[in-house]
């Protein structure tokens, strides 16, 4: 069985809820730059080198969302640490590669525990 769809009404019906979501873009620039502890000009060349893609509302202006924020914070930590916005935007991208593939690593892993604990008859040794 898969998991219930969200019901667009009940969306709707309670608009707070979307805040939940880590990619809807719930804040304006200048929230999200005294959030970061930083100028909006920072998040504007993020945006103008393509590290960021915020939404855009209908009058143009930039909207971010909270995966946004954590990359925005990420890759002020690395510019602050000495490396160029270059050199920041690989190691990121690294560190992304990275834990994906750790993700990929323990769930093939957990597969493997699953199937070693079946009898090679294809009986399961574990209680139901």
């Amino acid at each position: 069985m898969s998991a219930p769809e969200k019901d667009p009404a009940s969306t709707a019906a309670d608009p707070v809820s979307r805040l939940d979501d880590p990619d809807y873009p719930a804040l304006t620039m200048s929230q999200a730059a005294e959030l970061l502890g930083v100028q909006a000009a920072f998040l504007r060349s993020l945006d103008t080198t393509g590290v960021l893609q915020p939404h855009r509302s209908p009058g143009g202006h930039r909207r971010y969302s909270r995966e946004q924020l954590g990359r925005a914070a990420r890759m002020r930590g690395l510019l602050d640490d000495g490396h160029s916005l270059a050199s920041a935007e690989t190691i990121m991208e690294l560190q992304d590669e990275l834990a994906s593939a750790r993700a990929d690593a323990e769930h093939l892993r957990s597969d493997v525990d699953r199937l070693s604990s079946d009898d090679p008859d294809g009986t399961s040794t574990r209680k139901p």
